[in-house]
């Protein structure tokens, strides 16, 4: 699914940093318990995917997701307008949006010869 876009060519700095910026937030919200502000940072389609999945408000199923530890922000890849953001021991797949950039997929982890298994992600 999101291993799609890990082809292309990289982008400025200030991208770069506008993602892990954004990344830092979402892993910052959810460290200190502000579910609101990390559904805040969430994509338009994975926030409507998580209130469907667990038929509540987003702070509240954002609260129930068995996410990894938040960590710190330890690498960043922008490719046009998407982005793979590496925090502690999970990768964050974001997207570039008007009013920012927004977390896709979170708690996403590698799979051998397979896309990335992630625990949120848009529908």
């Amino acid at each position: 699914m999101l291993a799609v876009f890990l082809t292309g060519c990289g982008a400025s700095g200030t991208r770069v940093d506008g993602a892990r910026d954004a990344a830092r937030a979402f892993e910052q919200a959810l460290a200190s318990g502000d579910y609101g502000a990390a559904c805040g940072l969430l994509a338009p389609e994975t926030r409507a995917q998580v209130e469907e999945d667990e038929k509540q408000a987003c702070a509240k199923a954002l609260e129930g997701q068995e996410l990894p530890a938040p960590g710190a922000v330890n690498g960043a890849e922008v490719y046009g307008r998407q982005a793979l953001v590496r925090a502690g021991g999970e990768t964050l797949f974001l997207s570039q949006f008007t009013r920012g950039w927004r977390v896709v997929a979170a708690g996403c982890t590698p799979q051998v010869d397979k896309p990335y298994q992630c625990i949120l992600k848009g529908g």
